[in-house]
């Protein structure tokens, strides 16, 4: 059956994992087009490795339906392995084998042509920086280069798909940047779906983000959307002295929604500093400096507070529990 060139990637559609009756993943659906890095976050227990080894054909579904590159899982497990690169938790290396020779076994496993595959190995050691470790044991590697090896193999067949549990977990800044950087050079010729504890490496890496909690799929968007969605609003820090009475009326000028959320006391110097939060997500922060130089305020720092994704994921998952909290209470209809 040829390829179908314009299926997405990665297409779910109510997808349901039971274990034991429990569901692990509960009804989830969602599209990745070719070419994006995609995020996938959630709590411990969320769903998220359960999704991972679904999608690539590893593990049943309940029910519901998955897709990669057109090819249900389902029914074309094989179709669907061959397309995708896995790199799990944890992943199990055979400490006993050198680099290339693990990569020269794992490529025959992968169908990739012999005439092509020592050439495919350099590259491969070229793009995750493991030349000067190929004929190293990779018992002997240290964490950083064992997630590196797990990398490359994943990638080594040139699938369309890269899936990655938490590819990053238990490594050094150093390595965690040189870890980032190897997948970032891979938007647009593969698909990757990544998970990560590592919040601010997902925000300055993927293209979108899925969070999930409870086997249900909380919130979805680029990092700039989720901000909106999720927070609703955006937040501004000033330090200012002089007539702040006046602060309340100025910004309501600039901003009917604009208005004070907080306010310190003032330092040695009479400065105080105050917190501004509003739902337009355009920056006002010009107009703002504007206003308070025009009633006599004098301003030391103006900034725009821009929320993490940390702060998104947090909140999308505390909004999650507290619906399913609503929904139990005594006299609440489910």
């Amino acid at each position: 059956m040829p390829e179908n060139r314009q299926a997405p990637a990665i297409e779910v559609t109510n997808l349901v994992k039971t274990f034991a009756g429990v569901a692990a993943v509960n009804g989830i659906s969602f599209t990745v087009p070719r070419g994006e890095i995609i995020g996938f976050l959630g709590p411990n227990g969320a769903g998220k490795s359960t999704t991972m080894r679904i999608l690539t054909a590893y593990l049943p579904a309940t029910s519901g339906s998955v897709s990669i590159c057109g090819y249900p899982v389902a029914t074309e497990p094989d179709a669907v392995k061959r397309r995708v690169g896995y790199m799990p938790e944890n992943n199990p290396l055979p400490e006993e084998m050198r680099v290339s020779e693990y990569l020269y076994f794992r490529g025959r496993l992968k169908e990739v042509p012999r005439r092509k595959l020592g050439s495919r190995i350099d590259e491969v050691l070229e793009l995750c920086d493991l030349k000067r470790v190929r004929h190293k044991i990779i018992g002997r590697l240290s964490k950083g280069f064992r997630q590196r090896v797990g990398i490359a193999e994943s990638v080594l067949a040139e699938p369309p798909v890269i899936i990655m549990d938490e590819p990053t977990i238990g490594l050094d800044p150093h390595q965690i940047l040189i870890v980032r950087d190897l997948i970032s050079s891979l938007r647009g010729r593969m698909t990757v779906l990544i998970s990560s504890h590592i919040l601010p490496e997902i925000e300055m890496t993927c293209d979108r983000v899925l969070i999930i909690n409870q086997g249900r799929i909380v919130a979805q968007g680029t990092p700039a959307e989720l901000r909106r969605d999720v927070l609703g609003q955006s937040a501004y820090e000033i330090e200012a002295s002089g007539p702040l009475g006046s602060l309340p009326f100025l910004l309501g000028s600039i901003d009917p929604g604009l208005s004070v959320a907080s306010e310190g006391e003032p330092d040695a110097q009479g400065f105080r500093k105050v917190t501004l939060k509003t739902v337009n997500d355009d920056d006002e922060g010009e107009a703002i400096l504007r206003a308070c130089q025009s009633e006599g305020l004098r301003v030391r720092a103006l900034s725009r507070a821009q929320p993490t994704l940390e702060d998104v994921f947090l909140a999308a998952t505390r909004r999650s529990w507290d619906s399913v909290s609503e929904v139990g209470k005594p006299g609440e209809k489910p």
